[in-house]
């Protein structure tokens, strides 16, 4: 979304559109499946796992549930990168979540604002160093599990094209991959949605689309200068 595309409403700014939140509602969905039919393959040993399978029916229809989450998950990945491309293209709008120089120089200045240092933490944009990080170990992780999961799908296609060796491989990589997945969302991403203190108990931006321009001012406030026409913090 542009900066242009910020509005005000009754104190409150739009900073997710409605496809924006539809696309965050179903990743969240699909990460609920994918986790519930996937740990409990992992720690199949486990007695809670054995109890979660035999609830779900058993583990075929944890596999083939677990494939069809799967399948959602490449479809948004893929709708995803084709909207982020084909925004960029319009030059309707910047590609925001790309990493630059400012993201490091934000990282030291906060860290030192945390020790005492600075007088006040950086002024983020659209998005600050910490959302960049989350976003691309996400993406990535995404590619990961994708391409290691249709390994698994479809092993005896795979073999005729490599070594096989890229088998067990890939179901290495895809039972880690999705265990960081997991603790990055659990602990990370949560953190900073809920518990946080500056979005405590809930941030709810991401489902109504909208956010109080007190919170903007406060983390994003390099964005909604430019979105107001106005110089931004620090600007000389």
């Amino acid at each position: 979304m542009s900066e242009a595309a910020v509005k005000e409403k009754a104190g409150y700014l739009v900073r997710f559109t409605p496809a924006q939140r539809v696309e965050h509602f179903v990743t969240m969905v699909d990460f609920v499946g994918l986790v519930a039919t996937g740990l409990p393959q992992k720690f199949y040993t486990a007695k809670w796992a054995q109890a979660l399978i035999t609830a779900m029916g058993g583990i075929d229809s944890v596999r083939w549930v677990h494939r069809f989450f799967g399948v959602v998950l490449i479809i948004a990945v893929v709708w995803h990168g084709i909207g982020a491309l084909r925004a960029i293209l319009s030059r309707k709008v910047g590609f925001s979540m790309a990493v630059n120089k400012r993201d490091f120089t934000d990282a030291v200045q906060t860290l030192r604002y945390y020790l005492g240092l600075e007088d006040h933490p950086a002024a983020f944009d659209r998005y600050d160093y910490k959302q960049k990080w989350e976003y691309w170990s996400l993406m990535i992780g995404n590619v990961i599990m994708i391409l290691s999961g249709l390994t698994l799908m479809y092993p005896t296609f795979v073999a005729r094209l490599g070594p096989g060796e890229i088998i067990p491989a890939a179901k290495v990589a895809h039972s880690n991959e999705g265990l960081m997945a997991f603790l990055v969302i659990t602990i990370w991403h949560i953190f900073n949605a809920h518990l946080h203190p500056d979005v405590f108990p809930f941030d709810a931006s991401i489902f109504t689309g909208k956010i109080s321009r007190e919170r903007m001012e406060h983390e994003h406030p390099l964005e909604l200068a430019r979105a107001e026409g106005r110089e931004p913090p620090g600007h000389h």
